[in-house]
């Protein structure tokens, strides 16, 4: 995969104080994608980016115990926390 295009980065320390780099697109703000510290090589991209009504739901959920009261999650998923 190769990443091209212009963003902005947002830095931000995570509990455990690793960071996370934010890429931001410049003219409308949204996350683009991110990657954490230590896993370079491993490139998250939001599924918000995708225009896809049909894109596949989760199949882990990471951090669950931050998220708003109103997601629910998919039965059967794995939950990490």
């Amino acid at each position: 995969m190769e990443l091209a295009g212009q963003s902005t980065r947002y830095v931000q320390i995570s509990d455990e104080g690793n960071k996370t780099n934010f890429e931001f697109c410049p003219n409308c703000g949204a996350t683009v994608y991110y990657t954490s510290e230590g896993s370079e090589e491993i490139i998250a991209i939001p599924v918000g980016v995708f225009a896809e009504p049909f894109f596949p739901a989760p199949t882990i959920s990471i951090y669950e115990e931050r998220k708003h009261g109103w997601v629910l999650m998919p039965e059967g998923i794995e939950h990490l926390n």
